[in-house]
C-alpha cells in the first residue's frame, strides 16, 4: 500500500446534488424547492419561533418576574463550617484562598459569612461580606473581622 493508491470505502461518498442546471438533469426548474410560495424565494429565512402563523409558545405562556441583571450572587458560610474547619483542619486564619483550598468555596465565588451555629475559637476572618451576627460573633471571640 501507497499514498498514491489510498481512496475512501466503496459506497461512503455521495456525488453532490447539482441543482438548478437545466432539465434533463432532473433537478432543474424549481431546483427541488416545489412551486411559488415564500419557501421558493431566495432570501428566504423564517423568523425564531414562527409557527406558521400560530400563536407562537413564547407568546402563549403567561410572563412573570424579571432577573435582577445587577444582582451580586454570595456564596454563604456559617460559622459552624469555620469551627469546622478549625478543629479538623488546624487553620489559623479564614481567606477566600484558604476556603477554595479546601473545596469549600470556587475561586471566583463572593464568599459571605453568615452567623448559623456556634463558634468557639479566636480567629481572623477576610471575606466580601459579614451578617451582623456573624460579625458580632466573631468580634466576641477576640477575632477580626475584614471586608474585602
Amino acid at each position: 500500500m501507497n499514498l498514491g493508491s489510498l481512496k475512501p470505502a466503496s459506497g461512503s461518498v455521495k456525488a453532490r446534488k447539482r441543482i438548478g442546471r437545466g432539465q434533463g438533469s432532473g433537478k432543474g426548474g424549481t431546483s427541488t424547492r416545489g412551486h411559488k410560495g415564500a419557501k421558493s424565494r431566495s432570501g428566504y429565512s423564517r423568523k425564531i419561533g414562527f409557527e406558521g402563523g400560530q400563536m407562537p409558545l413564547q407568546r402563549r405562556v403567561p410572563k412573570s418576574g424579571f432577573k435582577n441583571i445587577n444582582r451580586v450572587e454570595y456564596k454563604a458560610i456559617n460559622l459552624d463550617v469555620i469551627q469546622h474547619l478549625v478543629d479538623n483542619k488546624k487553620v489559623k486564619e479564614i481567606t477566600p484562598e484558604i476556603l477554595s483550598e479546601n473545596g469549600i468555596v470556587s475561586k471566583n465565588d463572593k464568599i459571605k459569612i453568615l452567623g448559623r451555629g456556634e463558634l468557639k475559637a479566636k480567629i481572623n476572618v477576610t471575606a466580601h461580606a459579614f451578617s451582623d451576627s456573624a460579625k458580632s460573633a466573631i468580634e466576641k471571640n477576640g477575632g477580626e473581622v475584614k471586608s474585602m
